[in-house]
């Protein structure tokens, strides 16, 4: 009896466990069912709006920058050369790599002795020959007076043989005297001529002593420049580069000593495609005085200088393309030869064109303007130029219009957006509000008054915005969302 009563004990108790566990299923089981029947509440689908930077096109008149690179070259050198060997004697503390010589600076002499030899033998020849033109213009005024004195007794001679002829005629004189006075006569002819050979010979003496005289002036003035030619001088001021020179050395003639060159006047060539220098033509085909900018950044430090074209090169090199052009430099503090630099290059001006970045235009040359209710579409522009990050368009019925100016792919015809403009204020797009039911009402605001986590100040403001009429869409979203709904 003992052993049955324990078993119906234990029967009716797990009986009543069975029972517990299947009401609470049940129940549970009932309100999940009716969780599922009840009929949510339906919200309207939201179109998707994105975000994005816009800006006017403005149609303008733009000088498009080229860009390239290009070397700094000289405009103006001089090689220092040696016109004569010999040793170097002396040099100028200044006649160094990189010395600064003035205009007329004496630079470098070579050993002057043997040409300082020279000039004093040709000075010697030259007093020579200056004694012996001297000497033969004496001899030339004596045989003049030679000539003279001749010639006077000819004349006498041929007085008197004048008279001899006339006392014969009248028959006081003899034929004998006449003879005599013909051969007197004769000879006093005779001499006249042999005087005037000696004065023939005095003057090419003369001429032969001055011929001498030019070839003893012109052999001085060799020795002179021979001499002058031992120093060198500077041509013009500038910087010397490659120097070679030490004193003690031996040069040759024609020796190269060192460069000269001139700071002041440098120049800047630059390649360019054959389609970018035909934008530099005018058009009869000549190459037009571009304006350029030559740049070069030393350690963070911008160096700029300003030039305008001026040549281009004749041919176009074994192995290159496009053409050679050169600008000359002004104001090119800080630049020298062989700088490497970036060059700036402003083309002739475009008119009615507009500059914008270069997102704004995909491959095809299409742009993505903003039309009604904020919504995009697409319209085509002509590309002129790039520049860096920009580009230079021809977008014509474009003007006054705003475009985006940073495309992605979430973006095309037809998207909404809420477009930014430049300034960084983003156009606020008006809040969605909402109408709730009565038992929808009713469950939030149960909802927001139970809920012991939020603020009494949040709560109040959520409170007041469930009792208007219209009610933010995003409220109800985030009430809705906590609530499991």
């Amino acid at each position: 009896m003992k052993f049955l009563r324990r078993s119906l004990v234990g029967v009716f108790l797990m009986a009543v466990t069975v029972g517990l566990i299947t009401w609470a299923g049940t129940s549970v089981y009932g309100a999940l069912q009716a969780r599922l029947l009840d009929e949510p509440s339906q919200r309207p689908a939201r179109e998707r709006v994105f975000a994005a930077n816009v800006m006017t096109v403005m149609p303008e008149t733009i000088r498009p920058v080229l860009s390239t690179f290009g070397e700094v070259r000289a405009r103006r050198t001089l090689e220092l050369r040696a016109a004569t060997g010999g040793e170097i004697v002396w040099l100028a503390d200044r006649f160094e790599d990189g010395g600064q010589v003035i205009a007329g600076d004496l630079l470098a002499r070579v050993d002057p002795a043997e040409a300082q030899s020279a000039l004093e033998t040709a000075q010697a020849d030259f007093s020579e020959a200056e004694a012996d033109v001297r000497d033969a213009e004496r001899a030339l005024g004596l045989a003049g007076e030679d000539v003279a004195a001749a010639q006077a007794q000819a004349r006498l001679r041929a007085q008197a043989l004048e008279r001899q002829r006339d006392l014969l005629e009248r028959g006081v004189g003899s034929a004998a005297a006449v003879e005599t006075a013909e051969l007197a006569a004769s000879s006093a002819d005779q001499s006249v001529l042999s005087r005037r050979q000696a004065q023939a010979s005095a003057e090419t003496r003369i001429d032969q002593a001055r011929t001498a005289l030019e070839r003893r002036r012109i052999a001085l003035a060799r020795a002179e420049r021979e001499l002058a030619d031992t120093e060198i001088f500077a041509e013009f001021s500038g910087v010397l580069s490659d120097v070679s020179a030490v004193v003690g050395g031996l040069v040759s003639s024609n020796e190269r000593l060192a460069e000269l060159i001139d700071p002041d006047a440098l120049e800047v060539s630059f390649r360019v495609s054959t389609p970018q220098y035909t934008r530099l033509l005018t058009d009869s085909g000549r190459l037009v005085g571009a304006d350029i900018t030559a740049k070069i950044d030393i350690l963070g430090v911008d160096l700029t200088a300003r030039g305008v074209i001026s040549r281009e090169s004749g041919a176009v090199g074994a192995g290159q393309t496009g053409r050679l052009l050169f600008a000359r430099l002004e104001d090119t503090v800080g630049f020298r030869p062989g700088d490497f630099v970036s060059v700036l290059i402003e083309e002739p001006p475009l008119e009615r064109v507009a500059r914008l970045p270069a997102t704004a235009v995909d491959a095809s040359g299409t742009v993505l303007t903003l039309g009604e209710d904020d919504r995009l579409g697409v319209s085509t522009v002509e590309v002129l130029r790039r520049e860096r990050d920009d580009v230079i368009v021809r977008a014509r019925g474009l003007t006054g219009q705003e475009i985006v100016s940073e495309r992605t792919p979430l973006l095309g015809a037809g998207i909404r957006i809420r477009p930014v403009r430049p300034g960084g204020a983003e156009v606020a797009e008006a809040p969605e509000m909402l109408t709730l039911e009565p038992e929808r009402r009713a469950r939030l605001v149960a909802f927001v008054e139970g809920n012991a986590f939020m603020p009494d100040d949040a709560k109040a403001r959520v409170l007041a915005q469930l009792a208007e009429e219209l009610v933010p869409a995003q409220v109800v979203e985030r009430i809705e969302s906590r609530m499991g709904g």
